[in-house]
């Protein structure tokens, strides 16, 4: 049985995975296997698949304090105490990496040219596996001043090329089938009428039934979690064979997407992370 990880090795871990975060963020190249091979050198003999799926710990706690996480390393949830509270000490007290994610949140995207846009609709991802363990009830549960993820869904420059994407995709995937009027016919609902419908696209099935797309857009991993409006949840369950979400994912280099077909509640997780108080 393999012996728990030291806090000596989670400070190298959680260091090298910010380290490249860092390098993500701002646009430069690495190289994970260089990166693990000199990582491996300060641990206690640890293979190649403990070290990745620590990595894939530190991702989870990325996205619970709302920060982006390295891409390719697939968030899993069933990580030590000690592996989160080194996370949240790194992140809190590294201004740098705060504003290096602040910047990027905030930067304008623009969806690159692709040359296949049928080619970037993909299968979603395997649903999240509840974690096998939770902090007891004296765990301190700490949040960042800013939740970042939060901050980069409400860019509205990034949600309406996201959207824009999503109406050249629709229009492409019509004119295959040989629908040349009902490609004529989508509507980018957000931009034309605002948000009140509830959904940001207006396309068809090929039998000419209406399509209602609501829009989620991020230019990090797959597995970035999304924020969806009351008024959303509403519609989709009021028109669940209508209704779909595409989540637009990497969109600054090779946007792709998943779609989840019907009500938003029976195919996500719901949260609730903002309140409405009246005294």
């Amino acid at each position: 049985m393999p012996t728990a990880w030291t806090r000596d090795e989670v400070e190298a871990i959680v260091a090298d995975y910010f380290e490249m975060l860092s390098k993500e963020l701002a646009g430069v190249p690495f190289d994970k296997t260089a990166h693990r091979k000199r990582l491996a050198k300060l641990l206690n003999n640890r293979t190649d698949g403990s070290i990745e799926f620590k990595h894939q710990n530190i991702s989870a706690v990325c996205l619970e304090l709302g920060v982006p996480y390295v891409d390719g390393y697939k968030p899993r949830s069933n990580y030590q105490s000690t592996l989160r509270d080194v996370v949240v000490d790194r992140v809190s007290t590294h201004q740098a990496l705060l504003d290096a994610v602040e910047a990027d949140v905030s930067s304008p995207v623009v969806a690159p040219s692709i040359d296949d846009i049928l080619a970037s609709l993909e299968p979603p991802p395997e649903p999240a596996k509840p974690r096998l363990s939770r902090p007891d009830k004296t765990t301190t549960v700490i949040r960042l001043a800013v939740n970042y993820l939060e901050r980069e869904a409400t860019q509205r420059t990034l949600g309406s090329e996201g959207e824009r994407f999503v109406v050249r995709f629709e229009q492409a995937r019509l004119l295959l089938a040989r629908q040349d009027r009902l490609a004529a016919r989508i509507e980018h609902v957000a931009e034309e009428r605002g948000d009140g419908d509830g959904f940001d696209v207006l396309s068809f099935e090929e039998s000419g039934r209406e399509r209602f797309i609501e829009v989620k857009t991020t230019r990090y991993g797959k597995q970035t979690p999304f924020y969806v409006t009351r008024n959303e949840v509403r519609v989709s369950q009021k028109y669940p064979e209508q209704y779909q979400v595409y989540r637009v994912f990497s969109f600054r280099h090779s946007p792709r997407f998943f779609a989840l077909p019907g009500a938003i509640s029976e195919s996500c997780q719901l949260d609730p992370t903002v309140y409405l108080a009246r005294v």
